[in-house]
């Protein structure tokens, strides 16, 4: 797993969120599609400290019940075969996720993924199917506070030129990782890592409460969505990037 190039400055704001508890969410699919493609492994990471060594990491292994496309499977390495053989039912693993995640939430702990919008989506549409209560109706309102490390340093660093994938990140932000990435649990305190790392490079992020990070971050999006769009559309392809954040 990836480790910190050095520990976590002192001058951190007391009291802030990222002192406080943390739940990083990921997961591995079979595909890109929120509304038809599958959950094959899940990773909730609970951080209560400045570091790994204060993480406690949950996982599960999900038959989807579908074909593992070559694709999916040359991304996280896990067959069909091999889901099927070890993995859980998918609404009994789906079930434990989203009350653990519900459970967090409705402490005020925020949930920290990477590109969140696609796990989120993936996961409540997933309840949906399985005919069980999605994250949204098990909370009675939105699914807040949610931490976007993806959104956040698109934000705080708009004119940065390269790529902004996670490995991209850690590399920019001067962490060391073992290349093991798409394993979700990596993922997870991956992102963690990465999301110390802005608030260490940029304090106004961590001295936000997480009532006005959430409105920067619908900003943030909007921002980069409406600047991409007119890309593809100077690149003569479909401006099909939603403006809005569903969560």
């Amino acid at each position: 797993m990836s480790t910190a190039a050095a520990p976590a400055p002192a001058d951190r704001a007391a009291g802030s969120w990222i002192q406080r508890p943390l739940l990083g969410f990921d997961t591995e699919t079979t595909g890109t599609d929120v509304a038809s493609d599958r959950i094959v492994t899940v990773a909730l990471v609970h951080s209560v400290g400045a570091g790994r060594e204060q993480e406690t990491v949950a996982t599960w292994l999900i038959d989807p019940g579908v074909p593992m496309p070559e694709g999916a499977q040359a991304v996280h390495g896990i067959s069909a075969e091999h889901a099927a053989a070890h993995g859980m039912a998918p609404a009994a693993a789906l079930e434990e996720v989203a009350s653990m995640l519900a459970d967090s939430l409705g402490q005020d702990v925020p949930v920290v993924a990477f590109n969140a919008s696609f796990d989120l989506q993936i996961l409540e549409n997933e309840l949906r199917r399985h005919q069980l209560p999605t994250l949204a109706e098990r909370l009675g309102h939105d699914i807040v506070p949610v931490i976007d490390p993806l959104v956040i340093d698109r934000g705080v660093d708009r004119y940065r030129k390269g790529k902004r994938k996670l490995v991209d990140l850690l590399e920019h932000y001067g962490i060391q990782q073992d290349g093991r990435l798409h394993t979700a649990d990596v993922d997870v305190s991956s992102t963690l890592d990465v999301l110390r790392a802005i608030v260490d490079a940029h304090p106004k992020v961590g001295a936000s409460s997480l009532e006005d990070l959430h409105r920067e971050q619908i900003a943030w999006h909007r921002a980069w969505a409406e600047n991409f769009n007119q890309f593809l559309e100077r690149k003569g392809k479909t401006p099909d990037v939603p403006l809005s954040r569903p969560f």
